[in-house]
Formats: structure tokens, C-alpha cells, sequence
């Protein structure tokens, strides 16, 4: 775990995934931020106001500085990244029906800062859903973003995931929540929860 900024006390913690995710790396282009899916930097500010941003990645951590560099993330005036981790983090699991794979286990983030992150207060982003198996209560499966070229006009996930990590921010327990309804879910669903 690379620790860019501070952990900020009674902030929730966002961990996002890159590839696919956040960046298309399977298409070319001359510059990288064509690339980069629509809205990235003003999904990254309004959930800032809420959590503590850490970008986890599959590959290298020279590969996640270049990359989370070259589209301006790492020195955004608008937000911090809390913290950058590789392919070292992951862990290698094994299941019957998908044999071993790699994942991404979030305690490993919280057992390094307890003091501020737990289950009930973190969510991650991934295009595979494999990568929270040991977390499947925090994980919510992003769309894809491919063929940037072609879809860059037309995709609006992080719009809408922006409205959703805002409605949930009040709530005390994001794992209680079933995340792969995230589309459903409305500010009026989260008041009518609080008052009921």
C-alpha cells in the first residue's frame, strides 16, 4: 500500500478499480485521456466530499502511478487519492468453480487502518466480480468501459454511480446494503430508511 494522503477520520472509503473501470487499456489512442471513461474527475470530487479515495489495480504499481498520472488523478486540485496498491496486494484463492484466481481482499486495508475503515463503511468499484469474492458484501460490479472510442459520448456510469455513493454516504452500514441493486436505489429510498 502506497499512502499518498492522510486517512481523513469519519470519511467512508471508496477502493476502485482501473482497468475497464476507470480507463480503457485495450484501445489505442494518442493520448491516454481519450481514453479515460466520461465524468472520472467529477465523480472523483463529489465522492471526495464523502470518502477517502484508494485506486487498486492488477498490474504494477509503476503501471498504476503512470496511468492515475497521465489522467491527472494524482494531482487534482479538486481531490486527494488516500492511497495506490498493486497486483502485490492481491491474493491468490481457489474455488470450485473457478479454480485459483487472484483478488482483491479489502482486510487487508482494514486490518493496516482500523482506526478508520471497517466493513461497514467501504465499498469498492470492480468490473470483476471475482476480485471481492473474500468481500462480496462491498463490492459493487461496475459496467465495463471498452471501445472508448465508440462509447465515450454515450457512457454515463459514473454519473450515475455519483448519485448513488452520495445517497448511501448517511447510511451506518454500506454491507447491510445489496449492492448489485445500486440502480434501483434513490435518494428517497435512503430518506425513507432513515425514518423508518
Amino acid at each position: 500500500i502506497e499512502l499518498k494522503a492522510p486517512c481523513r477520520k469519519g470519511k467512508k472509503l471508496l477502493v476502485l478499480d482501473i482497468d475497464y473501470t476507470l480507463f480503457d487499456h485495450r484501445s489505442s489512442a494518442e493520448n491516454p485521456l481519450q481514453l479515460m471513461r466520461p465524468y472520472l474527475h467529477e465523480f472523483l470530487t463529489a465522492a471526495y466530499a464523502e470518502y477517502d479515495i484508494m485506486i487498486w489495480s492488477a498490474t504494477s504499481m509503476k503501471w498504476v502511478e503512470l496511468k492515475m498520472g497521465q489522467l491527472g488523478v494524482l494531482n487534482n486540485p479538486n481531490y486527494k487519492i488516500t492511497a495506490l496498491l498493486d497486483h502485490l496486494a492481491m491474493i491468490t484463492v481457489q474455488s470450485d468453480s473457478r479454480g485459483l484466481f487472484d483478488c482483491k481482499p479489502l482486510g487487508l486495508i482494514w486490518a493496516k487502518f482500523p482506526e478508520f475503515y471497517s466493513s461497514k463503511n467501504t465499498i469498492m468499484f470492480d468490473d470483476l466480480r471475482r476480485n471481492f469474492v473474500m468481500n462480496p458484501q462491498n463490492g459493487l460490479t461496475i459496467k465495463p468501459f471498452r471501445k472508448a472510442h465508440a462509447n465515450r459520448d454515450t457512457d454515463q456510469e459514473l454519473v450515475k454511480l455519483t448519485r448513488y455513493l452520495l445517497a448511501i454516504a448517511e447510511l451506518d452500514d454500506l454491507s447491510a446494503l445489496d449492492h448489485s441493486n445500486w440502480q434501483l436505489f434513490t435518494d428517497d429510498n435512503v430518506k425513507r430508511r432513515r425514518h423508518a
